[in-house]
């Protein structure tokens, strides 16, 4: 692959060839699949730690538990571990059957590659929350209000706590994992539609729960995730190829729009439904989304092979 640049060149990873040592049945079918593994055990190990929370008073209300600490702490304690157990577990699990030591090193390398150019860092941390407060103020005709300086002193705080959480557990598997293989194979539009609508569905057992507004679920609302997530996945996919592969930078995209909306975006539109905050993330990615297919030819930021 040619180099995509991001203040300095960086080499665009392609996946490892499979580990060369004898393998079990298992071990072989996994190195074989290892995208159609890492998908099923991604789903498999989360649904299955969600279950509890999914059958709680937190959800369906068949387990007459309520998980403790109130609407924020409960979906930490409810959500959290089943997204720890999916994408990133499932990632380190393949690769190391598959790729063998030399995989999980590269896996690490990607994971802590940070020199990209500050720019970079600047940009997606300004043009997360501009773009979702433009979007919001397009929705509402309403301008936004200059949030509080305790907004603005937790903002960071919460945006390093975001990364540990959701970022750390969703992102090493979809973007870092997933995301070489599919484009290697299919190409970059391709690969951003799979991976988008699978990342969503990823989701769904959660819309029966207070995390997604459950437990009675509203189809035109998870159909409303589900094209969120895939348009935002084109965003994500262009950052990806063109910061070289930098998932430390993928990370902050992805926890930008979420720390927005857990911390600022109250403040600046007070009366703000939940439902138009998230008719305003629709809106943001699929008007980024579309500009940078149209710029990129489809591309979206990755380099043509020589």
């Amino acid at each position: 692959m040619t180099t995509a640049r991001t203040g300095r060149t960086a080499q665009l990873q392609k996946p490892l060839d499979p580990d060369p040592k004898p393998r079990t049945r298992l071990g072989e079918g996994i190195r074989r699949r290892p995208l159609t593994w890492f998908f099923s055990l991604a789903f498999l190990l989360s649904w299955l730690a969600w279950t509890p929370y999914v059958l709680s008073e937190n959800g369906l209300g068949v387990w007459h538990f309520t998980f403790p600490g109130g609407a924020a702490a409960s979906q930490l304690l409810g959500v959290l571990p089943g997204a720890y157990l999916g994408p990133i577990a499932s990632a380190l699990l393949v690769t190391g059957v598959a790729e063998g030591r030399r995989g999980l090193r590269a896996w690490r390398d990607r994971m802590t590659k940070l020199r990209v150019s500050w720019r970079w860092y600047l940009a997606v941390a300004l043009s997360v929350p501009a773009a979702l407060t433009l979007a919001t103020t397009a929705l509402t005709d309403r301008a936004p209000v200059l949030p509080p300086a305790a907004v603005l002193v937790a903002y960071l705080p919460g945006l390093l706590l975001q990364m540990i959480t959701t970022g750390l557990a969703e992102e090493p598997g979809w973007r870092e994992f997933a995301m070489p293989r599919m484009q290697h194979r299919y190409g970059p539009l391709t690969a951003t539609l799979v991976v988008g609508l699978l990342w969503g569905a990823w989701h769904l057992p959660l819309f029966l729960t207070e995390w997604g507004g459950g437990p009675d679920v509203d189809p035109v609302r998870t159909l409303e995730f589900m094209a969120t997530t895939l348009a935002f996945s084109a965003v994500m996919t262009w950052v990806f190829n063109r910061s070289g592969e930098s998932m430390p930078l993928v990370m902050l995209l992805h926890t930008s729009v979420n720390n927005f909306f857990s911390i600022a975006i109250s403040d600046m539109f007070p009366s703000l439904s939940r439902e138009t905050s998230s008719h305003a993330f629709l809106l943001a990615s699929v008007t980024v989304a579309l500009v940078l297919l149209v710029a990129t030819r489809g591309r979206l930021g990755l380099p043509r092979a020589k």
